[in-house]
């Protein structure tokens, strides 16, 4: 029982958690020689320095004195039947949703997310 338990901790310490998609910008001031007062996102707003925010398009994103740092929050489906179902996007709620082509209202078993 002991072993079997610690197989059990091991494997769940060797799962992978996420595998996101991610990108970091390293910070750059406005004007050459101003002083870098935080972070500014692709719409111009700043961000202090240790805040987190999420966009529109569904990325996590956190301000260092390094840079800005953003991880997609969603998993994209890969593991199901591409000729009998599709996968729909849900910009609002940062998901996906994997239907029937002819009938949207059935769901299809999805066996693989990566993201």
């Amino acid at each position: 029982m002991k072993t079997f338990l610690a197989c059990l901790l091991v494997l769940s310490v060797s799962v992978e958690v996420s595998n996101a998609a991610c990108y970091f910008e390293l910070l750059k001031p406005v004007n050459p020689g101003d002083e870098i007062k935080g972070c500014y996102d692709s719409k111009g707003e700043l961000h202090e320095f240790g805040s987190r925010w999420k966009t529109a398009d569904c990325f996590e994103c956190s301000c260092s004195r390094e840079g800005i740092n953003c991880c997609t929050i969603y998993s994209t489906p890969v593991g199901y039947d591409k000729e009998k179902c599709v996968s729909i996007f849900n910009k609002e709620t940062c998901t996906y949703e994997v239907v029937e082509k002819n009938d949207h209202s059935k769901t299809c078993p999805v066996h693989e997310m990566v993201g």
